[in-house]
């Protein structure tokens, strides 16, 4: 019986042998691990060789021949391309200017503009006026067709070229005008008795006295009506109302040997004073700018 139980053991341990054997050939087939003849073929061929690592000092060795053979071409390099061109320092005035230079040069010129400006107009008005105009002494005409023409223009007549007003001067007032105006207004005032007219004439400066507005005539009062501050003239320009200081300035006056006036605009007679009323002339209507204050 022991006998059998061992033959029986045996054979098991056989049938496991043989089948361990049969599954480990067929795990090497399909991993395709190679045999022990060919591994031994395979170790004895060259090709199959792998490469033997490089050392610290070979591949130090190469860095430096690697080094030395980009010198070697940079050294060539210098030595093939052309020769510098000579250094030539630039011209300053093609380098331009800074802000600060421009800042500067613009002050300059236009402090330099405003000088010669200055100096051209003071020039100018210091230059003698020997064409005519304001500042020079102007030939209006005949006494006699200056009074028509102030008659037609309802008392007043004005020139702009002298920037006055030409206006009548009653003959009964030259008694009363000799004591109060210098000569050089009065040969205009009594040019009514030299030349036998029924009135003579007075050239007024259009500025007014007080802060030197532009003065128009006021057609129903006929008096000079500033509408700046309000002060009144009489149609001979003495004070009548308002703040102003005088009476209208006038011009220097000369009468020529044919009975035409000449005003001299560049002489100006300061205006009679306050209170002086020679002509007596109330206003002839409404004022333009209010009633007066005598």
């Amino acid at each position: 019986m022991t006998i059998a139980i061992a033959i029986v053991v045996l054979g098991l341990l056989v049938i496991l042998a043989t089948y361990a054997a049969m599954r480990s050939r067929q795990q090497s087939a399909a991993l395709g691990m190679l045999s022990r003849e060919t591994r031994s073929r395979d170790s004895k061929t060259s090709a199959l060789e792998t490469t033997k690592p490089l050392t610290g000092r070979e591949v130090e060795r190469a860095a430096v021949e690697q080094r030395e053979a980009a010198r070697q071409e940079l050294v060539l390099a210098r030595n093939t391309s052309p020769p510098p061109a000579p250094y030539v320092p630039p011209d300053p005035e093609t380098l331009g200017i800074n802000r600060r230079q421009f800042f500067n040069r613009s002050i300059v010129g236009m402090f330099g503009l405003g000088l010669s400006g200055f100096g051209v107009a003071s020039i100018a008005f210091l230059w003698p006026q020997i064409a005519g105009g304001f500042g020079s002494a102007i030939k209006v005409g005949l006494v006699s067709d200056i009074l028509a023409e102030i008659r037609n223009n309802n008392g007043f007549l004005y020139r702009a070229d002298g920037r006055m007003w030409i206006t009548e001067y009653p003959n009964g007032a030259v008694e009363k005008a000799r004591a109060v105006y210098s000569s050089a207004e009065l040969a205009g005032m009594q040019a009514g008795f030299t030349l036998g007219l029924d009135a003579g004439v007075v050239a007024l400066y259009q500025k007014c006295p007080h802060l030197g507005c532009r003065v128009p005539n006021c057609d129903s009062s006929q008096w000079f009506e500033c509408p700046c501050h309000g002060s009144q003239y009489n149609q001979v320009g003495e004070k009548r109302g308002g703040p102003a200081p005088r009476g209208m300035d006038r011009f220097a006056t000369t009468i020529g040997a044919d009975g035409a006036l000449t005003v001299n605009t560049g002489t100006i007679v300061q205006g009679p004073a306050i209170g002086v009323n020679t002509t007596g002339q109330e206003a002839e209507g409404p004022n333009c700018l209010g009633q007066s204050s005598h």
